[in-house]
């Protein structure tokens, strides 16, 4: 069992409705097993909002969701920030 926290900013904390959550998944999770629980949890509010995301794992940029999560791993769901 692999234990890790999410954390939501901006439409992302809102389309899930907490800006954190502890997420247990069995396995060898990967970041795409991540995104599906993080679905299933919330619902396509959520979905919609993952998919234009950016994901920091652990502080580093995550492009391949077949990358690995680890125990006590951090996940940031970062949707796209405008501003100037």
């Amino acid at each position: 069992m692999v234990r890790l926290t999410v954390r939501y900013f901006a439409g992302a904390r809102a389309a899930a409705g907490v800006p954190d959550e502890s997420l247990e998944l069995s396995g060898a999770p990967t970041v795409a097993h991540v995104l599906d629980a993080m679905c299933a949890r919330h619902g396509d509010g959520l979905g919609r909002v993952l998919a234009a995301c950016s994901f920091l794992l652990d502080g580093v940029a995550v492009r391949d969701r077949d990358t690995p999560v680890g125990p006590g791993a951090q996940l940031d769901v970062l949707p796209p920030f405008a501003g100037g």
